[in-house]
């Protein structure tokens, strides 16, 4: 069971490689000296938090301790010492489900099926426990192990709300823009639907390896959102099911109210009835789109993390601001919003510039680059 306690980490647990680092935390391997058991500690500066900072540590925290279903990467302890706090997490060591896709020899839209179950079926168990997780995004979804077959696990809590049954309180801009839901865009009140609305971008890229919604001006890329601007183009969507294609567009839905729910998609035929109704036909130029979708959002997120740096951002600001945004009142203060949005601008014009450049490259085998984000 997760919890909080006051004893020094070093005397329970031995720390090893860095995993990977944020703005105010870093993750490292470690193991428990009393049974040897691994996992990932998150290790996180206290000394550079503000005030809110710590309260949504202490919230995410929180929530992670409430979640504990195995298609969730879970929370096991929580220590808090001067200075510091270390989370410690599941160590999983398949890495991210889209890098595994593409190392396949095999994948077809039976595989793709398997994959949206297991989150949906995270999804559901957050839902339950009055969790919205905000952030459902490719990053996100890793692998329990290398091993074949491993479970799915959904990650990083760290934008994740929580709610009162279906309600729709939360208002606030969090989140990855390709993945954001109109209700969102729109500055309306919202709640579990936000994550819906993920999975069917995410589903959508499964089964192409491509996003339904994709522009470098990130304005028309909110249009397209608020809209519902998609399409299921020629020849890749040719081969896909049409139950495929409805279980998308009930996901994809407008109005949250009308959206399928998680419980809901979890018993489309598409899903629970995969080995009858999904194509078990190998889908080769999904795994090559894929393949360069995932080389491009690598890159993306390289070069913005590289601009953070050289401009000398405040992340602390940035996430100050932020907190401000999503307090659940009708009121907001969504200057953290246009600041941001100005930030992202500077940052979308030198990726465009890349992306020309990287244009002129043989993309041979994948008819739809040109959508990827």
């Amino acid at each position: 069971m997760a919890t909080t306690t006051c004893t020094r980490f070093t005397d329970e647990y031995q720390l090893y490689e860095e995993l990977g680092k944020g703005a105010f935390s870093v993750v490292r391997r470690c193991v428990k000296l009393s049974t040897g058991q691994e996992y990932a500690a998150k290790i996180i500066n206290t000394k550079k938090l503000s005030a809110r900072d710590h309260q949504k540590l202490e919230r995410e925290a929180r929530i992670c301790r409430l979640l504990k279903h195995p298609n969730i990467v879970r929370l096991h302890d929580s220590i808090s010492e001067e200075g510091f706090h270390y989370l410690l997490f599941d160590l999983v060591t398949g890495g991210e489900l889209f890098e595994d896709i593409v190392a396949r020899e095999y994948y077809s839209e039976a595989d793709a099926s398997h994959c949206i179950q297991q989150i949906l079926e995270a999804v559901l168990h957050c839902h339950q426990m009055g969790v919205v997780h905000r952030d459902l995004k490719p990053e996100n979804l890793l692998l329990a192990s290398k091993c074949k077959n491993a479970a799915v696990k959904l990650a990083d809590f760290g934008l994740a709300i929580e709610v009162q049954g279906d309600q729709q309180a939360w208002f606030g801009f969090a989140g990855t823009p390709g993945y954001l839901s109109p209700e969102v865009l729109r500055k309306e009140a919202y709640g579990k639907p936000v994550d819906i609305w993920a999975c069917g971008v995410i589903l959508y890229i499964l089964l192409v390896g491509y996003p339904p919604f994709w522009d470098e001006d990130q304005h028309k890329l909110y249009q397209q959102i608020k809209a519902g601007a998609y399409d299921f183009p020629s020849p890749e969507w040719d081969t896909v099911t049409p139950e495929a294609k409805n279980l998308i567009n009930q996901m994809l839905t407008i109005n949250p109210a009308k959206r399928i729910t998680a419980q809901e998609a979890l018993k489309h035929p598409w899903v629970c009835q995969r080995s009858t109704v999904a194509s078990m036909m190998h889908r080769q130029e999904t795994v090559e789109c894929l393949k360069k979708f995932n080389a491009r959002r690598k890159l993306k997120g390289a070069i913005l993390t590289t601009m953070l740096v050289s401009r000398n951002f405040s992340g602390r600001n940035l996430q100050q601001n932020q907190a401000q945004c999503e307090q659940p009142s009708a009121t907001t203060d969504w200057r953290f919003e246009r600041t941001e949005q100005r930030h992202k601008e500077n940052k979308e014009a030198l990726i465009q510039e890349y992306f020309l450049w990287e244009g002129k490259v043989n993309v041979n085998g994948c008819s739809s680059f040109s959508r990827f984000t």
